[in-house]
């Protein structure tokens, strides 16, 4: 799971440099997704330890970072649609789906490593 964690970090990145280069280099909260990706980076490589209590360790860390990634993203989406919406202006689609995406990727981040720490529970069992 740690390599898939290091694969949604790249991803991260990436959605985090062209949404700061594709507004023109100047709106510095594009590269929020890019710092959750650092972060998820990070603890993916740390996860890679021979030692399974650390390798759990970073593993939960790395799946909250992605629910906080989500639910942030997700809400953050909703709010600023809806503030735009409210105000008669259109929302800024660069910035709506940088954060849309964002929330996708952490939400299927989430999904997987929740089914993996079943999958390795289930088979600590047998």
């Amino acid at each position: 799971m740690a390599k898939v964690t290091l694969v949604f970090a790249l991803l991260l990145v990436a959605l985090g440099m062209i949404g700061f280069f594709g507004t023109g280099g100047t709106h510095y909260t594009a590269l929020i997704p890019a710092w959750i990706g650092l972060a998820l980076g990070v603890f993916g490589v740390l996860a890679m330890s021979p030692s399974e209590g650390r390798r759990k360790l970073f593993m939960h860390i790395n799946v909250t970072i992605g629910l906080l990634g989500f639910l942030g993203a997700a809400y953050s989406a909703l709010h600023g649609y809806g503030l735009a919406r409210s105000e008669g202006v259109n929302p800024n689609m660069m910035a709506l789906g940088s954060k849309l995406t964002m929330a996708a990727l952490m939400l299927i981040y989430v999904n997987l490593c929740v089914r993996s720490f079943i999958e390795a529970r289930r088979s600590r069992k047998v």
